[in-house]
């Protein structure tokens, strides 16, 4: 039971060390300020400035004594991260810092004992205040973007109501185990995942999918931990818990892809690499160039601390992780799960969008509308239990729509054996010493047996019943589209992607469907080798395919597909081979996910522009090479760190581009 909060202890723990953090730099920055006042007051040049004069005993030493300090205290962290960094054989930032005030302060000490020159000391001490600012403003917006995570950590109540014999105590969450009963008050939060045994109530579950409505949930129905409960009382047996909760499994699905460095992060840390070879190159040859020319020693060296202090890629750094560390939080608590970074960048790319129908498109909810017997020795009550027997053993929506029928109509469902099942084919078992086989055309194809015609057959999803090899019923099921499809299906042909329906049901179905949603294609009758063969044939046409679909049927099209998209209602074979996990079955996700996917890449895109161009324009003004323009390095590190707040604040506007449905 150690193992229940895992991920939340982890969130807690990693956000802890994050505001430690920032508690240290603000401490350090309040410290350097604090000593660079009277550095300030005692140093010539700003007497001179502002005209006044304060004239101590060793004015110089004093100075070096305050400066000292605030380059050991203030510059602790730049030294720790150099040292990191050279470990690491990866130079970077603090690398080009810490040469930086290093230069500026070793050279100042040694004019104060005898070095012929001027020193740097006020320079130096604002140097490290304006970066250290820079630093704290760069954690908050970092542990801004990953508190969104930390909530989600936070939403599993600690307590629980355990049902014994009828009698219900509290204990810790930690102790339940599996196949407990549980109660759930109103008002309360559903504390782990279940199912529910007796009651009915509706259950806000926003936080996590997205979705604004409350839903109903009563009898059989599974409840996520972290719900909120409404007005009913319900009692729920324990499916779920620790790391194998949803809730866990989102929580470690987002950390997961917040650690992934998709193509466009590495090329940013690509190119803050280049930044910093640059930085030091040009920083040193800088003060050779001075030199060359006759300029104070002083001057040279300031010119170099400004070159590499207003190019360090501090804002090139940030550019990329922060904009996907916020929309991987935002997405999640949205219902869409980033499993794979890149894919979902790659979004922005999507030509076209490839619809598994059953559970996507419609709802999946496959109501029997009529049965037929063509066998006197089968009644179609008896057809229908059949069928049942064998259906029962499957996931599928057929064996969900028989489920329903039978219990409804108490009909006694006799045990199956020997049960197999063939993908995209059908399912076979043995009952009562008969071999009955359930599927759809192909299955008919598959045994060469013709499909009967009738006058009166009703539109619908085709199910043939065969026994010992003889076609002895046909029971047909109705579907409803999903009332969000429509808007999906037109939003995305508005941004000229062509949708296309592919499905393994019959051709009536499909044309009916794909007519109703105005979907640029369909094909029916499809195996899964075959959506993963057509597919292919879509991407060898130039085709960017995404796939989105929820069935064992869907895998090798979802694995096959530029971007697989899984409905999260679906099976765990489809969301694990997907990119792209979607919580609820909403297929207007599926344009919220693409319109988002490119609204990061423009975010990224947009970062990255702005801290090249900074960098490119900054770099000639602090060589001082331009007559009439020369910057001092406190103003140099105020320029680099205006820059990375610019990144930061751009990441954060992302958060007003979600579109919810």
């Amino acid at each position: 039971m150690k193992t229940h909060h895992n991920h939340s202890n982890h969130m807690r723990h990693k956000h802890s060390d994050h505001t430690s953090m920032i508690k240290d730099y603000k401490r350090r920055f309040v410290i350097s300020v604090l000593l660079t006042l009277p550095v300030l007051i005692l140093s010539p040049m700003i007497q001179k400035w502002f005209g006044f004069g304060v004239s101590v005993s060793y004015n110089y030493y004093l100075l070096g004594v305050l400066s000292s300090g605030i380059f050991l205290f203030g510059g602790w962290p730049f030294f720790k991260g150099f040292y990191a960094e050279v470990k690491r054989m990866n130079i970077g930032m603090m690398t080009l810092i810490s040469i930086a005030i290093s230069a500026a302060y070793f050279y100042s000490i040694a004019v104060v004992f005898g070095f012929e020159g001027k020193t740097f000391f006020w320079e130096l001490a604002t140097l490290i205040d304006v970066m250290l600012v820079g630093h704290l403003l760069e954690m908050k917006s970092v542990l801004g973007a990953s508190q969104a995570l930390k909530s989600l950590a936070e939403l599993m109540p600690k307590q629980a109501h355990l049902v014994v014999d009828g009698k219900e105590r509290s204990v810790s969450v930690s102790y339940l185990k599996k196949d407990d009963v549980i109660a759930v008050k109103p008002g309360e939060k559903v504390p782990v995942d279940g199912l529910v045994l007796t009651g009915t109530s509706e259950l806000d579950e926003s936080f996590l999918t997205g979705e604004s409505q409350p839903i109903r949930k009563a009898e059989n129905d599974k409840v996520i931990g972290g719900a909120l409960n409404g007005n009913g009382a319900l009692h729920v047996r324990v499916d779920k818990i620790g790391v194998d909760t949803y809730l866990s499994k989102v929580i470690g699905l987002v950390e997961s892809a917040q650690k992934q460095k998709s193509k466009t992060q590495r090329l940013a840390d690509v190119a803050a690499k280049w930044l910093t070879v640059i930085a030091l190159t040009m920083g040193i040859t800088t003060c050779i160039v001075w030199i060359l020319k006759g300029a104070e020693l002083s001057f040279a060296i300031e010119r170099m601390v400004t070159v590499m202090v207003i190019c360090c890629p501090h804002a090139l750094g940030l550019a990329v992780p922060l904009v996907a560390a916020i929309s991987t939080s935002i997405s999640a608590k949205q219902g869409i799960l980033i499993r794979n970074r890149t894919a979902f960048e790659n979004s922005r790319k999507i030509s076209t969008v490839v619809f598994d129908k059953t559970g996507t498109l419609t709802k999946g909810n496959h109501v029997l509308q009529s049965v037929k017997s063509f066998d006197q020795n089968y009644s179609q009550e008896e057809i229908v239990m059949l069928a049942t027997s064998v259906e029962i053993n499957s996931e599928h929506h057929i064996s969900k729509g028989l489920l329903r029928y039978t219990d409804q109509n108490n009909l006694v469902v006799p045990i199956a054996t020997e049960f197999e099942y063939e993908a995209g084919i059908g399912v076979s078992g043995r009952v009562s010493n008969k071999l009955v086989k359930v599927g759809g055309a192909l299955l008919l194809n598959k045994l060469s047996i013709s499909r009967p015609s009738f006058e009166d057959e009703m539109p619908g999803t085709e199910v043939f019943v065969i026994i010992d090899g003889e076609l002895a019923g046909y029971i047909t099921f109705a579907d409803q589209i999903r009332e969000t499809s429509f808007a999906a299906i037109k939003a995305l042909q508005e941004t000229n992607i062509a949708c296309v329906l592919l499905t393994g049901d019959n051709e009536n179905v499909a044309k009916v469907v794909a007519d109703k949603l105005h979907m640029d294609e369909y094909k029916f009758g499809v195996l899964p080798d075959e959506k993963q063969d057509y597919i292919k044939q879509l991407q060898s046409k130039g085709n960017f395919v995404a796939m989105t679909g929820d069935g064992v049927n869907d895998a090798p099209a979802l694995a096959q597909a530029d971007v697989g998209i899984a409905i999260g209602s679906g099976t765990d074979i489809a969301a694990e081979t997907a990119d792209i996990v979607l919580v609820d079955s909403n297929p207007s996700d599926i344009s919220n996910l693409i319109l988002f996917g490119k609204s990061t890449y423009r975010k990224m895109v947009q970062n990255i522009i702005w801290a090249t161009c900074y960098n490119v324009v900054a770099l000639p003004l602090a060589t001082g090479f331009i007559p009439g323009l020369v910057i001092s390095p406190a103003f140099g590190a105020a320029l680099m760190a205006i820059s990375t707040i610019i990144c930061a604040a751009n990441a954060q506007l992302l958060k007003r581009e979600f579109i919810t449905p």
